[in-house]
C-alpha cells in the first residue's frame, strides 16, 4: 500500500463543534480476543495496526472499556502513548461483560463514574475526549445516566459526551440533560433503521458514528450486494461500502475495525475514492 493513502481524504469533522477528527476513523473492538474477550492471539500484530493506523492519518479512534474487557484500551495506550497531539481517543461505558460475547447494560451512574475514572488510568489522559453511554440500562432514569457524565465533564474527565445506540426520542431527552456531541448506532448500507435519527443528527450537527459498518464481511464478498459495483468502479466492495457511508452525509464517521495491517489499509484507501452522483444512487439502491 502505497504510503501516500491517507484518511485525511475522507474530509474532516468537529465533534462538539471544536473537536477536529479526519472523518474517516478505526473502530478497536477486534484487536482483542475471540468474542471480544481477552488478549488477542498476536499482541504484537494488534499493536501495529494501531501505528500503522495513525501512520495513514487516522485521528479518531473508538473503543470502549468493555472490549476484552479492558485489553483494546490498554492496548492502545501501550501502542501510541505519547499520544499524537491531533489524536482523539473515544470510549464508552455501560456494557458489562460476563463472558465472551456476552453483553449486560449497567447504567447506575457510580458505575459510569468508576468506569470514566478507570478509562482516565487504563488510556493515561487527564480528560476523556469523548465518552460514550454505551447502553441505555432501562433499570435507571436516563437523565440520570446522561446526567452524570455530564458531571464528569463539569470536573474536566470527560472533554465531549456521546450516546450509543439509542432511539430519536432518547436523543432528544439526553439532550435536555447535556450537550450531546455524537451517535454511535448500527448502520450501514443494508442497515438502515437508523436513518430518521442520521437524519435528525445532520440537521443538528452532531456526529453520527455507524458500528458495524461493513455488517461484518457481509458487504466486503465477492458474491455480496457490491460485486457488480465493485468490478464496475475498480474498488473493493468494502471501500464502496464506506465510500458511500461518506457520502451519505458530512456528519457522518465510520468506524471500520479490522485486526490486520492489510485489510485496514484496503479500508483506509477508501477515503480517497469519489463517487459520481450515479454510482451513489446505484449504490443508495442497494438493500
Amino acid at each position: 500500500m502505497s504510503d501516500h493513502v491517507s484518511a485525511a481524504a475522507s474530509g474532516h469533522f468537529r465533534i462538539g463543534g471544536e473537536l477536529p477528527v479526519v472523518r474517516l476513523g478505526y473502530g478497536a473492538m477486534q484487536i482483542t480476543g475471540e468474542g471480544v474477550w481477552g488478549w488477542p492471539d498476536d499482541r504484537e500484530g494488534a499493536i501495529a495496526v494501531l501505528r500503522r493506523a495513525v501512520e495513514l492519518g487516522v485521528t479518531f479512534i473508538d473503543t470502549a472499556d468493555s472490549y476484552g474487557p479492558t485489553v483494546s484500551e490498554e492496548l492502545i495506550a501501550e501502542a501510541l502513548r505519547p499520544y499524537a497531539d491531533d489524536l482523539v481517543i473515544a470510549t464508552k461505558a455501560g456494557l458489562v461483560r460476563t463472558g465472551p460475547a456476552q453483553w449486560v447494560p449497567v447504567g447506575h451512574p457510580a458505575y459510569l463514574r468508576q468506569q470514566a475514572e478507570l478509562s482516565l488510568r487504563r488510556l493515561g489522559v487527564e480528560a476523556i475526549d469523548l465518552f460514550q453511554l454505551h447502553r441505555v440500562d432501562p433499570a435507571f432514569p436516563l437523565e440520570d445516566q446522561v446526567g452524570e457524565l455530564k458531571k464528569l465533564q463539569e470536573e474536566g474527565k470527560v472533554r465531549h459526551i456521546g450516546l450509543s445506540e439509542v432511539s430519536l426520542g432518547q436523543l432528544q431527552e439526553a439532550r435536555e440533560v447535556a450537550e450531546i456531541a455524537t451517535v454511535q448506532n448500527l448502520f450501514n448500507l443494508v442497515k438502515r433503521d437508523a436513518e430518521p435519527l442520521l437524519d435528525y443528527c445532520d440537521a443538528e450537527g452532531i456526529g453520527f458514528i455507524p458500528w458495524f459498518p461493513l455488517a461484518t464481511g457481509e458487504l466486503a464478498g465477492a458474491d455480496g450486494p457490491l460485486a457488480q459495483s465493485s468490478r464496475d468502479h475498480g474498488a473493493e466492495p468494502s471501500q464502496l461500502a464506506l465510500a458511500w457511508l461518506l457520502r451519505r452525509s458530512p456528519v457522518v464517521l465510520p468506524i471500520p475495525g479490522t485486526k490486520t495491517v492489510a485489510h485496514l489499509e484496503t479500508n483506509v484507501a477508501a477515503a480517497a475514492i469519489e463517487l459520481s452522483d450515479e454510482e451513489y444512487a446505484a449504490l443508495d439502491a442497494v438493500r
